[in-house]
């Protein structure tokens, strides 16, 4: 990663020193007791207004005296906003502005919808601004490859926190012509790309985009890989920043900072833990758990311990920019994304992001674990071109070196296999977030290769 000689402190620190009216630099003791009086109004909102947290509520202390008991209170799961959406909302209906419905991956029963009114949408244009501003300058033209038609919708918060900022906003929408998008960021003279990972990669490894000349790129909407950063980097030689973010956070949660450390956090609207995810008891800084949220200033559709299912930890230690905001690690993958392999341990798709994406020539791929008497795990590479011989040999040794998969594959109880096609249109396929699939049944395949 690069690095600046000395990296500037992050903007979110004198941005959360003014909202909670520290007069001089932040403090994180005053920092502290203001997020325990947010906590404090939060849980008083919801236990009155929220018909889900005043059942959910109806045992737990009216006050807390410190931060510490928060762990004392029950979780909330996605299943509970999958099955009680409504139940959440603790304003009048008419005073909802926006609601985001979420895909629910396949499981029965209503999808995730997720409340806003308009104060709480712009505390996210609010932090979109100040996240931004860490390498955005009045001068520049960003382009954002994120949904932004409809109002209230990522790419119109970012666009209208841009515009703040004196920037040239465009929202460009997910990329649908490659070349098509090419030519816009060379006619507009873009010199700012915010987008998904493999949208940047696939800009990144183009004939003519690696020849873009950007100054910064912001990448978010799914984990980034090491090797995605790499990547683009030697395409283009600019600064990559990471944000981490979910709709249910606002979406807005976390953004790098110039010593690229990690996430610096919303920590005036957003309360972190890390908690065992199977105890569910809180993780002292440095050891991962699973990521739980609290939201501290939201009046849509207030969210207590909401349980992400993603994998991090605090990192210990100050960071370079000398900041006293936590800093959250960069999240690699999911509880639901750990596969199991057996004796072998297990696998996530970042192990097979940092290998795959590492080879030129890669753009994507997907993979299907199919369980059987024998399992297969179907590997299958999205390429820039014919993937001829020594791509392939490439790929199946970059694949060999994931130690689970050896030692699975060695023990008898999984199977590789490997097929690839080339990118033939300027159409790009397959930018969903990046999961492996498990089915049942193995497939009829042929070509194993360990």
């Amino acid at each position: 990663m690069k690095l600046d000689a000395v990296p500037q402190l992050t903007p979110l620190e004198p941005w959360i020193a003014q909202k909670i009216g520290a007069h001089a630099r932040l403090d994180r003791a005053a920092l502290c007791q203001y997020q325990l009086t947010c906590l404090n109004e939060t849980l008083r909102h919801a236990r009155a207004d929220s018909p889900f947290y005043r059942r959910q509520l109806a045992d737990a202390p009216t006050t807390l005296t410190t931060l510490d008991q928060l762990a004392g209170l029950p979780f909330t799961t996605p299943e509970d906003v999958r099955d009680n959406p409504l139940r959440f909302v603790g304003v009048s209906q008419d005073a909802i502005q926006r609601i985001v419905t979420l895909d629910s991956s396949g499981t029965t029963g209503e999808p995730k919808r997720i409340a806003f009114t308009s104060s709480d949408q712009q505390l996210t244009v609010d932090f979109f601004q100040v996240g931004m501003s860490t390498f955005t300058q009045a001068s520049d033209t960003v382009l954002i490859l994120l949904p932004g038609e409809r109002p209230g919708s990522v790419g119109d918060l970012l666009a209208a926190a841009l515009k703040r900022l004196g920037a040239r906003a465009i929202v460009h929408g997910p990329i649908v012509d490659l070349s098509a998008t090419i030519n816009r960021i060379q006619r507009e003279q873009v010199t700012i790309l915010v987008g998904m990972p493999i949208q940047a990669l696939l800009l990144a490894r183009h004939p003519v985009g690696r020849m873009l000349k950007l100054n910064s790129l912001l990448l978010t909407a799914d984990h980034v890989p090491y090797a995605i950063v790499g990547a683009v980097e030697k395409a283009w030689g600019c600064r990559v920043y990471n944000h981490y973010g979910m709709t249910e956070m606002g979406l807005g949660g976390g953004v790098e900072c110039c010593a690229h450390r990690g996430y610096h956090l919303r920590e005036a609207d957003l309360l972190f833990e890390i908690i065992d995810p199977i105890s569910g008891q809180p993780m002292p800084d440095g050891q991962p758990g699973e990521i739980v949220f609290t939201t501290l200033t939201r009046r849509g559709m207030p969210l207590i311990r909401y349980r992400t299912g993603d994998l991090s930890r605090f990192i210990p230690g100050s960071c370079p920019c000398g900041t006293v905001l936590k800093t959250l690690a960069h999240v690699r993958q999911r509880l639901s994304g750990i596969i199991d392999l057996g004796v072998a341990g297990n696998i996530c798709i970042a192990d097979l992001d940092e290998v795959l994406f590492a080879i030129d020539g890669v753009l994507n791929f997907s993979a299907q674990l199919s369980r059987g008497k024998r399992n297969q795990l179907l590997i299958d590479v999205l390429t820039t071109s014919e993937c001829g011989a020594e791509l392939h040999s490439a790929l199946e040794n970059a694949l060999k070196q994931i130690p689970a998969l050896q030692l699975a594959s060695r023990a008898g109880q999984c199977d590789l296999v490997l097929t690839s096609s080339s990118q033939i249109s300027s159409t790009p396929a397959r930018l969903a977030k990046r999961t492996i699939e498990i089915r049942k049944e193995p497939s009829d395949q042929a070509s194993t290769i360990v």
